[in-house]
């Protein structure tokens, strides 16, 4: 079973909601991962902006993420584009040429090559 994570809720809006979708999906991710199972995730839209949160020490869900960056494949080039976010070094996500766009990760690609996908 492969399953790619994509996070899309907005850590700008400090709320419970948003901050419960980032930690389901990072404990989806862990879950998937101690079990051998190929697991990518991945942030898009607003959600560019968690990495530099995440990153943070203090942050509540900071040693979760850690734990899991290795699955992390990058964020929407575009989406970080529109959003301003810093995308921590991690690779910018392009393969999805969207017109006006400097490029989406695609979802096509992650379907053909077997991931179920999964929203948070």
């Amino acid at each position: 079973m492969k399953t790619a994570i994509i996070v899309l809720s907005d850590p700008k809006s400090n709320s419970d909601e948003a901050l419960g979708r980032v930690f389901s999906a990072l404990a989806v991710a862990h879950e998937l991962k101690q079990a051998g199972e190929p697991v990518k995730v991945l942030f898009a839209g607003a959600a560019t902006r968690w990495p530099a949160a995440l990153n943070q020490p203090a942050h509540p869900v900071h040693g979760l993420y850690k734990q899991v960056l290795d699955t992390v494949v990058g964020l929407s080039c575009g989406c970080a584009d529109v959003f301003g976010a810093d995308d921590q070094g991690l690779p910018r996500l392009t393969a999805n040429a969207v017109p006006g766009t400097t490029g989406l990760p695609s979802i096509l690609a992650l379907q053909r090559e077997g991931f179920s996908v999964l929203t948070f």
